[in-house]
């Protein structure tokens, strides 16, 4: 599905960030699924944070000035809606290990800020809408879905990545709306086949607050390339998960924590320049 817009604008963090609070806002309802949590834990969970923060003040001696700068960065990430950024680089690796630790199935990983529902639906064999020129080394993907007990499922695979410069559509100006994004609908067999770009390693965003977090520490703001996917089947918990590839220096220091052995994809090169991989879902059932 070739498409050929492209970008005229400099993404920045600002409309990045901007962009991924008003599609959090729009996809998620997280005070309806908590709308019944007792008092007790929610003064549990807020206690216990608000004591580390004071506990950290105490043993390091935080003066004022460092409060205040504190209290500056704080609010220019929520100006700059930098939050999801913030809290699906640092936070939601723990969340994730701890929702999903009793799964037999397949490991998963971060959702990460750039997820957008319903993708164009390419059947059980299809390839990711992208750019006449879409830079990148062509991947051609074959899976198989299926239930802890080997049996096929009937499902769908929802796929996203970046570009070649690391930047996802609607998330970045100028990028057409659905490039490289798809769902995978499976039959019977839960076979599905997909063909798309291998991605490259890019940095988060480092020009707003999350950048300068980066920069005073020392750290770095590189993620390994990788793709994103969401596996679903009816009966059975949906899958989240990052696929990995073997070789990228950020494999072992990403700067989200989010990847795993288990995640790490084995890509064979083939005669015309392209590559192939072989990588299958297991998905749990549902509890009750």
């Amino acid at each position: 599905m070739p498409i050929t817009e492209q970008p005229t604008e400099v993404a920045t963090a600002a409309a990045s960030g901007a962009s991924a609070t008003e599609r959090f806002h729009t996809d998620k309802s997280p005070y309806t699924a908590v709308k019944d949590t007792p008092a007790e834990r929610v003064n549990l969970l807020a206690r216990e944070v608000l004591d580390a923060v004071h506990a950290t003040i105490r043993r390091h001696r935080v003066s004022y000035d460092e409060y205040n700068a504190l209290k500056a960065w704080l609010i220019g990430v929520g100006a700059d809606g930098e939050w999801p950024l913030f809290l699906d680089v640092w936070v939601e690796h723990v969340i994730e290990d701890v929702a999903t630790d009793h799964r037999a199935g397949n490991k998963g990983s971060i959702e990460g800020p750039y997820y957008v529902p319903d993708s164009p639906d390419l059947g059980a064999k299809g390839t990711l809408p992208m750019r006449d020129d879409e830079a990148g080394t062509p991947l051609v993907w074959r899976g198989r879905i299926t239930d802890t007990n080997g049996a096929p499922l009937s499902g769908k695979v929802e796929l996203w990545h970046a570009d070649a410069e690391g930047f996802y559509s609607q998330f970045a100006p100028g990028i057409p709306q659905w490039n490289l994004r798809g769902s995978f609908s499976t039959g019977p067999d839960g076979v599905f086949e997909i063909t798309t770009i291998r991605p490259a390693p890019y940095m988060i965003p480092t020009d707003g607050p999350c950048g300068k977090l980066i920069a005073a520490a020392g750290w770095h703001a590189w993620r390994p390339a990788h793709l994103h996917v969401k596996v679903s089947a009816p009966g059975h918990e949906q899958l989240t998960a990052q696929l990995y590839f073997p070789g990228d220096e950020h494999n072992d220091d990403d700067i989200a924590s989010a990847v795993k052995p288990e995640l790490i994809l084995d890509p064979v090169p083939q005669p015309d320049g392209s590559q192939e991989v072989r990588y299958d879902f297991t998905l749990d059932p549902e509890r009750g």
